[in-house]
């Protein structure tokens, strides 16, 4: 059994849902590892992950808009809203989506179905430098 860890540095834009799949994929291939599991993980409460639809980007739209709907900017609806009018909505977001994806390997390749891609979703209204942590565990 081996463990192979890393983490990647992903610059995001404003409320960005960004495709890592390559980024992902590429680190995995270059493990050495057949089959096992793969971890990814983001370390932050104002951005998430998911596994979506990357064929057509207006599901990425669809989703930043249903999102936005569920979480608007409005700081009179929140307690929390001494940072900046996007905290507050990037956090509940982030709570509504994940920030741990588990995701097979086999074939020394990530498994994700036809149409699925693994996105970096960006809850805030400025960019940021963002982190994912990876580990493969497999043989």
């Amino acid at each position: 059994m081996r463990i192979a860890q890393t983490e990647l540095t992903i610059e995001t834009a404003p409320r960005e849902i960004l495709e890592v799949t390559r980024e992902v994929a590429d680190w995995v291939a270059r493990q050495d590892i057949e089959r096992g599991l793969l971890t990814v993980f983001i370390p932050h409460t104002s951005a998430s992950l998911l596994i979506q639809e990357n064929y057509s980007p207006d599901v990425r739209h669809d989703l930043a808009e249903f999102l936005a709907r569920l979480a608007p900017e409005d700081p009179a609806r929140y307690r929390h809203n001494y940072e900046v009018p996007d905290d507050m909505p990037a956090h509940l977001k982030s709570a509504l989506t994940q920030v741990q994806l588990t995701i097979p390997v086999s074939g020394g390749k990530i498994r994700l179905g036809t149409w699925q891609g693994v996105f970096l979703l960006e809850h805030r209204a400025s960019p940021h430098r963002r982190q994912l942590m990876l580990t493969l565990i497999g043989e």
